[in-house]
């Protein structure tokens, strides 16, 4: 299944595409008389297996039986396909060429540092490029969704304690982030992790590490790879996390970039994202997660 959250009124609301429709589910619920009206995806992710599989049933029921609502995705304002996540979890120098293009040795356990939900928006947006950078850099990202309370959880075990996936653009302020020994400035000036348009079930990803992802820069390729060429995978990744903390339903954990990025580039081949530069980053089964950026305006004080 494919959820997304697009906006109305100011609000956030559930979306599910399903046979080349996107359906507005709270409508939907209104219109087929359901029990539950469901409005945002982080009850959905919140769901026992059953009452997922009870609430795909329920909107397939409502498209057969002529009580979907159908939404135009054309002009739709798209929120992030994970609206409140309790964590977001990233993980650095993830994948073999990254590392090798950026001369840094392969790390021995997964690099860890976190952003904040400021950094959330959606498919389609405009993010403003801090004035505070000169080094805007993209980065294609496999975000992982927990689904269920998880502690401990062995690798053999951790990838059934996820919900779903989606595709993310890590981005990132080279200037900031290499400003010290921590990265977490660069990382968490607000829109930098646009997410989305989709959060897509596990079931229907398969082998998470086994994944076609790509950026395009202007329609001008940047980054071709694949999931299999992570250091550390998926189901390494949450039960690494795992041991050092509690995952809860919604957590999102962005899991790194392959190689292309302009920071990847000789020093004076580098040419970081300016304004009027249109990124797309796609991920096989996931989607395409497209952003325009713009010159941040100014503030004006009263």
């Amino acid at each position: 299944m494919k959820l997304a959250t697009f906006i109305k009124n100011e609000n956030e609301r559930l979306a599910v595409k399903l046979d080349n429709q996107l359906i507005d589910i709270e409508e939907t619920a209104k219109k087929a008389e359901w029990n539950e009206v469901i409005t945002d995806v982080m009850q959905v992710i919140q769901f026992q297996q059953s009452h997922l599989q009870e609430f795909e049933k329920k909107v397939k029921e409502a498209v057969a039986n002529g009580n979907a609502v159908v939404i135009e995705e054309e002009d739709l304002e798209w929120g992030p396909c994970v609206t409140q996540p309790h964590k977001i979890i990233c993980v650095g120098l993830n994948y073999r060429k990254h590392a090798d293009e950026t001369n840094a040795p392969y790390p021995e356990v997964p690099i860890l540092f976190n952003k904040f939900d400021n950094t959330l928006t959606g498919h389609q947006s405009e993010i403003a490029i801090p004035s505070v950078t000169n080094e805007l850099d993209y980065e294609v990202e496999l975000g992982i969704v927990i689904g269920k309370k998880t502690k401990n959880v062995s690798k053999e075990e951790a990838l059934s304690h996820v919900f779903g996936y989606c595709t993310v653009n890590d981005l990132s302020a080279r200037d900031l982030q290499m400003r010290t020994h921590q990265w977490l400035l660069g990382k968490t000036c607000d829109d930098f992790s646009p997410a989305g348009p989709y959060l897509v079930t596990a079931d229907e990803v398969g082998d998470p590490n086994n994944l076609s992802l790509k950026t395009y820069v202007n329609d001008e390729l940047r980054q071709d790879s694949n999931t299999s060429d992570m250091i550390f995978s998926c189901a390494e990744i949450v039960s690494y996390i795992s041991q050092h903390m509690t995952l809860v339903p919604g957590d999102l954990i962005l899991t790194g970039t392959p190689e292309g990025v302009v920071f990847g580039l000789p020093v004076d081949q580098r040419v970081y994202i300016q304004p009027g530069d249109v990124i797309t980053v796609e991920i096989e089964k996931l989607g395409k997660l497209t952003n325009k950026f713009v010159e941040e305006k100014a503030l004006i004080h009263a």
